[in-house]
């Protein structure tokens, strides 16, 4: 047992929901993450406190503390607890680390900037992504592929860095809730997303334009985006398209279990979850080449070379006769289970430990129960 406590704060921000992107990562590594929390305090004598908006206290156990998240923490920060230790999920968390934090790790999901921002606006998001991660410990990417881009914007000054990927959540067991409108037998090409430009679904809409006999399904969150893929579907008439909003957990599984294939051709992305939960259950997975997708779908998934309308429809062709011709579902499983957030919050664990190792002492001199 541990002679003393050290204090890590866990920032989660102000976060509002839970299902996007961030909202997944944040939820599923909490919930290892106080897993862990009793053998952490009473092994290794580290107390994990979870910092973010009031109405989530609890959301995670009785074996966390909790911190209430402010706005005008964005400016001044102070708690009666000195933490060793202050881990920011992510990228997009604008309140300050408590004052007197020994070490700051921060999560970098993604520098898409690089790829939908240009000229003076993108010079600006690299001058503020340097001021932010220079005094940083650590960061951790979740993909290679961010990791590259990050040594070469931060060069040459690089800050010590280390890889840990997502994980994914394994739906194919979970309960599944039938959607009415697409319970009746006709077979759907789908995609999910948080429904953004980046996320292309315009060449989507062109290729549900050029198929008009294949019924798609998008799905996502409802956003100011959403209501204009809704306006451009009426607008162009596409009878074939169905779009789905703010899925319950199990309506997504239902989802991914009755679909065809699953489509995303997105232009930026740091990591790619749904692909990976598609995958879980087999799933034909139809992606661009462009930025982490590769390193998430590997040589399981089928790839957009470009967003031509009658080119994207020859590959999902040709990929939904080779997935079952060839029996690839196993191969898909196989990629998706390369991933895993037990994995992946054991690897936070260990980044914690030994940045707490180097910091070259406790956080204070109160024994441990």
């Amino acid at each position: 047992m541990s002679r003393f406590i050290q204090h890590v704060g866990v920032s989660f921000g102000r976060i509002e929901h839970w299902h996007d992107g961030l909202g997944e990562f944040s939820q599923q590594l909490g919930h290892e993450l106080s897993a862990r929390a009793a053998e952490l305090r009473d092994r290794h004598g580290i107390t994990l406190h979870f910092h973010l908006p009031q109405r989530w206290h609890g959301r995670f156990g009785a074996e966390v503390a909790y911190l209430g998240s402010h706005t005008l923490q964005r400016f001044v920060h102070w708690r009666s607890t000195q933490f060793a230790l202050w881990h920011l999920l992510h990228q997009h968390i604008r309140l300050r680390p408590p004052l007197g934090c020994t070490a700051t790790i921060e999560t970098v999901h993604d520098l898409n900037f690089l790829h939908t921002k240009r000229g003076a606006k993108r010079d600006r998001y690299r001058a503020r992504l340097r001021r932010r991660l220079a005094p940083r410990r650590l960061v951790v990417a979740i993909s290679e592929h961010v990791a590259a881009d990050i040594r070469r914007e931060l060069a040459p000054s690089p800050v010590p860095l280390q890889v840990v990927h997502n994980g994914v959540t394994d739906l194919s067991a979970a309960p599944r809730e039938p959607i009415a409108a697409l319970a009746d037998g006709v077979p759907f090409l789908l995609h999910i997303s948080r429904m953004a430009p980046s996320k292309n679904i315009a060449a989507l809409l062109d290729l549900a334009a050029a198929w008009p006999e294949r019924r798609f399904v998008f799905a996502g969150a409802h956003s100011p985006y959403s209501i204009d893929v809704r306006r451009w579907v009426a607008e162009r008439r596409l009878g074939n398209v169905r779009i789905q909003l703010d899925l319950r957990e199990e309506q997504k599984a239902w989802l991914y279990a009755h679909c065809e294939g699953f489509l995303f051709p997105s232009l930026a992305e740091g990591f790619g979850l749904p692909p990976l939960e598609a995958m879980c259950f087999g799933k034909p997975v139809f992606l661009s080449r462009l930025t982490s997708l590769p390193e998430v779908g590997g040589d399981a998934a089928y790839y957009f070379d470009d967003f031509d309308a009658a080119t994207m429809r020859q590959i999902v062709e040709a990929g939904l006769v080779r997935h079952v011709a060839e029996g690839r579902a196993a191969l898909a499983l196989a990629q998706a289970g390369r991933f895993s957030w037990s994995r992946c919050a054991d690897a936070y664990v260990a980044q914690y430990r030994n940045v707490l190792a180097r910091t070259g002492g406790p956080a204070d001199a109160h024994a441990a129960a």
